[in-house]
């Protein structure tokens, strides 16, 4: 039997789990165990990397017994049926205090499940988001974990220990119970589809508007890093820009297929803002973007189909205008998604019982997560000052900075349109702005229609009560049994 002498554990060593583990083996204090299906790749794992210090198991019997009490292991396999194998393993050779936590990116009600489940054998399993690609873990990722108090004791240092670091503080906190860690994960993802999608369109239409190169383009990106647009997507968008093909001597921008992929987390956040009634139509239209753009015999039939007249081509003694006309458009459309991105997480706290710290989740935020970006303070600024904001982008700082862009911003969406260039993300960003700023909306219209063909009932603005008209008879009023 081996000694106990490992205080965490990593099951699953492709990429991210080999990652994780070497990051975690690199921080004083931890000492690692790792497991994998196959031992062969455990075995390249510590072939790979001898100073690692890796203790390693051939069953999870034996990777059991190496780890100290309470035992501590992460899974990194992929989400599902994989996940669900690994946990009834460990359930078998754990004890109760012990903690389970799941790394991948579970979809959360799976996470709410699987810790329904496994709390009743009196052990923790924790849902933990975990944001930055390979290089984040290996290097200090954001992370995002859900689970019990008692889990947190001891799992917040080996987290913190790992975690990328913003401002001295680290990128990582107890965001809730059973399934709010994979919930705020799945979140900040679809915000970062939104963002890219944006990034996306801006791209395009400075290079329709312009004729510029994708390599100027770059250089219009890295300056826009130096500003209030500061991030990581800007950064490596201005990488992606630079890069030239080696076999062709293209941009490798113009060379790359144009059908974008999904794992599924957009979806997953649409489906759910769905679900509780929260419109996210900037990361609804980027998840969009990507099915469309994945459709080519569809698009290629409809390329037949009449666009404007004439090329789009800004004038060249406006083309700085129309780049700073943009960029103001970006900046906006950009804390919509936010802004919507953090109603849904306020929605999902209620509905799940969760205490959710909005200014906590944007400060882990600030570094080691695919969405860190230099505004991300003021978000944490904004929930500090009023915790209970019910929109963010009315927080004085973006609705100043909304103020400033908001003429771009139309001129952009209009030009957009004039042109027969999509901009999906950046128009339903603008329509959503204008709603929620709407003295009155035509949803009194869609009342109507509900209450005609399926008595639905309406409220009047005028006095108390609900109400229905008898349509089909003689279109008296009356008044309804209440149904909400």
């Amino acid at each position: 039997m081996p000694e106990a002498s490992a205080n965490i554990g990593v099951v699953g060593l492709a990429v991210m789990g080999s990652n994780l583990a070497r990051n975690l083996a690199s921080r004083e204090g931890n000492t690692v165990a790792i497991f994998n299906r196959s031992y062969e790749k455990t075995q390249s794992v510590l072939d790979a990397h001898p100073e690692a210090g890796f203790i390693p198991a051939s069953s999870y019997q034996e990777f059991a017994d190496s780890l100290q009490k309470p035992r501590t292991a992460i899974i990194m396999v992929k989400a599902g049926g994989p996940t669900d194998a690994v946990i009834d393993s460990l359930v078998e050779v754990f004890e109760p205090g012990d903690i389970i936590v799941d790394g991948g990116n579970a979809f959360f009600p799976d996470t709410i499940r699987r810790e329904k489940t496994v709390r009743e054998t009196g052990i923790n399993f924790v849902g933990a988001g975990i944001s930055g690609g390979e290089e984040g873990a290996l290097l200090g990722p954001s992370i995002m974990p859900g689970g019990s108090d008692e889990s947190w004791v001891t799992l917040g240092p080996i987290l913190k220990s790992i975690a990328a670091v913003a401002e001295g503080e680290p990128c990582v906190t107890h965001v809730g119970h059973d399934g709010a860690g994979h919930f705020v994960k799945m979140v900040h993802n679809g915000i970062e589809y939104a963002d890219m999608q944006l990034i996306a369109e801006a791209y395009d239409l400075i290079r329709r508007g312009t004729g510029k190169t994708p390599a100027e383009i770059a250089e219009i990106f890295a300056e826009w890093n130096r500003g209030e647009l500061e991030s990581y997507l800007i950064e490596i968008t201005a990488e992606v820009l630079r890069q030239v093909d080696a076999e062709t001597g293209k941009p490798l921008v113009d060379v790359i297929l144009d059908q974008a992929g999904a794992k599924g987390t957009g979806a997953w956040t649409v489906q759910t803002a769905l679900s509780l009634g929260v419109p996210v139509s900037g990361i609804a239209e980027a998840t969009f973007a990507r099915s469309l753009s994945s459709h080519p015999e569809q698009r290629t039939v409809a390329a037949t189909l009449p666009g404007p007249d004439g090329d789009f081509t800004v004038p060249a003694d406006q083309v700085d205008a129309f780049i700073e006309d943009v960029r103001l458009a970006l900046y906006a459309s950009k804390i919509v998604a936010y802004s919507q991105g953090f109603d849904e997480i306020r929605a999902g706290a209620a509905e799940y019982d969760w205490n959710i710290d909005l200014g906590a989740i944007s400060k882990i935020w600030r570094g080691g997560c695919i969405i860190r970006a230099q505004f991300l303070n003021r978000i944490a600024d904004a929930y500090q000052a009023e915790p209970g904001l019910p929109v963010l982008m009315t927080a004085p700082y973006f609705a100043e900075a909304i103020t400033r862009a908001q003429a771009s911003w139309r001129r952009v969406v209009v030009a957009a349109a004039q042109a027969g260039i999509p901009s999906p993300a950046f128009s339903s960003s603008l329509s959503y702005y204008d709603g929620i700023r709407a003295d009155r909306l035509p949803a009194a219209l869609v009342q109507g229609q509900r209450d005609f063909f399926g008595a639905h009932t309406y409220k009047r603005i005028d006095k108390p009560g609900t109400f229905h008209t008898q349509w089909s008879g003689d279109r008296t009023e009356i008044e309804a049994e209440d149904t909400h």
